[in-house]
């Protein structure tokens, strides 16, 4: 009987012992593979092969914030896990998932920094200077000044989008990781803008965004290009500043009239050309005909007369008098009011060239002739009749 009882104690130690060899030994800081087993409100319980399952508290679960656990993982989901603790004084294991997949990332973090490999990464928020991103478990920072290749005003509109980044940046011993998006943000601009010019045509109607005002004119966002606005195109009449008609950020429908393709470059127009009012006060003048306009401007090499709305013609220097003058101002003023004849009118490039002295030798010539006519000697002499002529021309 006494032999009986050895033997069943031997068995019995020989049983412990052989379980014993076949459970697994854990120590702290190892990196297990386990299965989810259950997910609670604030901890997930995890399956790691050892004599009693283990514990993720919910801070150990994600760098995410403002989760619940359902969100992060599920029943049977696969994961990797670091032993925080294998005894935390009451028989749990304590594990992270969090601190797991940082040492997995950094290690495919190395090796992408040493293989330049772009990341595709996911804003997950702004912070003061930049953004941040989470890659496998580590907080990435991109400054606000690599977020893109352009001015971002408030970078808070990022959170939620996916970029293309590279790492610029990299040390595992500090936890930091600083990323750049502003090269590739740059690279895909110019690739959807090659895009976008090749399928841009001379006379289509777009509609466009204005984002930025200049005193020559306009830049209007049109989707993957921005072209110009030039003043002259923004308003049949005569503007100083853009804002006399547009505002930035308002959306206005604008027409292409000009692709350089070579250049990248696009010029807009937003006036309606079937209303060009200069095509339509010109309709009625003629050439050889005398007018009357009013002087607008006065240059070094001759005076800007207007003869109908919107429409104005160039008197050059040598037609404004039969004498010699140094300059325009010496026998005009802006304001007055002066005859001229039409000498030519060129509707293509929308330019009219006067002459003051045409206009008064036509003048003169009606009064010969009407002097030649007429039978009343009290009229006097030719030049007692042109006299007044030549005295009130410029008044």
């Amino acid at each position: 009987m006494e032999e009986k009882n050895v033997t069943a104690e031997e068995t019995m130690e020989d049983v412990m012992e052989e379980v014993d060899k076949t459970m697994m030994r854990i120590h702290t800081g190892d990196i297990l593979e386990g299965k989810v087993v259950s997910v609670n409100e604030d901890s997930v319980i995890v399956n790691i092969g050892y004599h009693t399952d283990g514990i993720i508290l919910i801070n150990e679960l994600s760098n995410k914030k403002d989760v619940s656990p359902e969100d992060i993982v599920s029943v049977d989901d696969v994961i990797d896990v670091e032993v925080l603790k294998v005894d935390d004084g009451e028989g749990n294991v304590l594990l992270s998932k969090k601190r797991a997949e940082a040492l997995v990332a950094w290690d495919y973090l190395e090796e992408a920094h040493e293989n330049e490999t772009i990341l595709e990464v996911t804003i997950a928020e702004s912070v003061k200077g930049g953004v941040i991103s989470d890659i496998k478990g580590v907080r990435a920072f991109i400054p606000a000044s690599q977020l893109s290749d352009r001015y971002v005003e408030d970078i808070s509109t990022f959170v939620g989008k996916t970029v293309r980044a590279e790492i610029i940046e990299i040390d595992r011993s500090k936890n930091q990781l600083v990323l750049s998006a502003r090269r590739l943000a740059k690279e895909d601009r110019d690739a959807r803008k090659k895009t976008a010019m090749e399928n841009l045509k001379e006379g289509d109607q777009m509609t466009g965004k204005v984002v930025k005002l200049m005193p020559f004119g306009a830049f209007v966002d049109i989707g993957d290009v921005q072209g110009l606005l030039h003043n002259s195109d923004l308003s049949w009449e005569r503007i100083n500043h853009p804002s006399e008609v547009i505002s930035e950020g308002q959306e206005i429908k604008v027409t292409i009239i000009k692709v350089d393709k070579e250049e990248g470059k696009v010029g807009l127009g937003f006036k309606d050309m079937s209303l060009d009012p200069w095509l339509v006060n010109t309709e009625k003048l003629k050439k050889d005909s005398v007018v009357e306009g009013t002087v607008t401007r006065l240059v070094d090499f001759g005076a800007f007369v207007k003869i109908a709305d919107s429409v104005e013609g160039l008197v050059h220097i040598s037609q404004i008098s039969e004498k010699r003058i140094g300059q325009p101002s010496d026998v005009l003023e802006e304001g007055q009011k002066v005859k001229v004849k039409i000498l030519d009118i060129d509707k293509k490039s929308k330019k009219i060239s006067l002459s003051i002295k045409e206009a008064e030798n036509a003048f003169n010539e009606e009064l010969v002739k009407e002097y030649a006519g007429s039978d009343n000697e009290s009229l006097g002499t030719i030049g007692d009749a042109l006299g007044d002529a030549f005295k009130d021309l410029f008044n």
